[in-house]
């Protein structure tokens, strides 16, 4: 009886999986970059809903602008919002959405290896509950891999990286642009 006390309060003691920091700034970021354009009641009427949605509170905020390495492609350029996500002191994620073009565009860079935190993101059981991989590549030392969202197959994501931990970190390490078409 003793035994089973012990391994029950064990079970309880032993620490669940806690998201680090970066992996925590990259999935709020790919659920901000969902939640804009799948849900646009989310921030229609002020931004204060959109980040309650995303869950990062005072992690995450509007700014006026960005660096240009973290705009997306020339033709998603029109009418965007730009977003902030402080995951370290050093290192983190912009998120770029637009209220006038269905799309989202992260990158994330900073003085700390985020290919670990990313392919961690990728790999949990909820990102693939949503996402469906397409396809994947390498090149250059970068791993670019498409997923088509579940629910809304009309949505794809693609998703660039580092194909391996311990990669520049003077660069931006992460490109994400999802678009969903329209008919």
């Amino acid at each position: 009886m003793k035994s089973a006390i012990l391994s029950f309060a064990m079970a309880f003691a032993a620490p669940a999986y806690a998201q680090s920091d970066l992996e925590e700034g990259f999935n709020g970021a790919l659920k901000g970059c969902e939640t804009w354009v799948l849900d646009p009641a989310s921030w229609s009427n002020g931004p204060e809903p959109f980040i309650k949605a995303v869950g990062l509170g005072a992690k995450m905020g509007l700014v006026e602008s960005v660096e240009a390495v973290n705009l997306p492609p020339a033709q998603l350029r029109r009418a965007n919002h730009f977003w902030r996500i402080n995951s370290t002191e050093s290192a983190g994620y912009v998120l770029v959405v637009s209220d006038q073009l269905p799309m989202c565009h992260i990158t994330g860079g900073g003085n700390a290896d985020l290919q670990p935190a990313i392919e961690t993101v990728l790999a949990l059981p909820a990102f693939r509950s949503r996402w469906e991989q397409q396809s994947s590549s390498i090149k250059d030392g970068m791993a670019s891999t498409t997923f088509r969202n579940r629910q809304e197959p009309a949505m794809t994501i693609q998703i660039s990286r580092a194909d391996k931990p311990g990669q520049r970190l003077d660069r931006v390490q992460l490109i994400v642009t999802a678009t969903f078409q329209t008919k």
